[in-house]
């Protein structure tokens, strides 16, 4: 259930994509990654000339918070300002984290797990 914490996350994904580097898209993307300690990472996007070698939101921040030495299953929320790609959402599932909060296409709050955001997914 989206709660004021949620919100005050989502919030500051508005301020952080501004951060984002999209010069290609301008479309900014900003995350706020949370572990189960609290302690609060934050993304953005990085895009490149070359397309495949753009950094997702989500990832700039999971691979942050794994450069401090957190692990899969460190993680209970994460919440960013638009609609996770396929890729990103093999990383929610890939890092265990519990819930996944972003702002739709009508830019209403919504949460869910990353299983239901990618069913069937690739788990080793």
């Amino acid at each position: 259930m989206i709660d004021d914490t949620d919100r005050a996350l989502y919030q500051r994904t508005l301020e952080i994509k501004k951060n984002a580097y999209a010069p290609y898209s301008n479309f900014e993307v900003g995350v706020v990654l949370r572990a189960r300690d609290g302690t609060l990472f934050e993304g953005v996007n990085v895009e490149n000339g070359a397309y495949p070698l753009g950094v997702c939101g989500e990832k700039s921040a999971y691979v942050t918070a794994v450069t401090q030495g957190y692990r899969p299953g460190d993680f209970d929320l994460i919440v960013f300002n638009a609609s996770p790609c396929g890729g990103c959402r093999q990383w929610h599932v890939e890092f265990k984290v519990d819930r996944v909060v972003y702002a739709d296409a009508d830019g209403e709050l919504v949460e869910y797990t990353p299983a239901e955001l990618l069913p069937d997914s690739f788990i080793l």
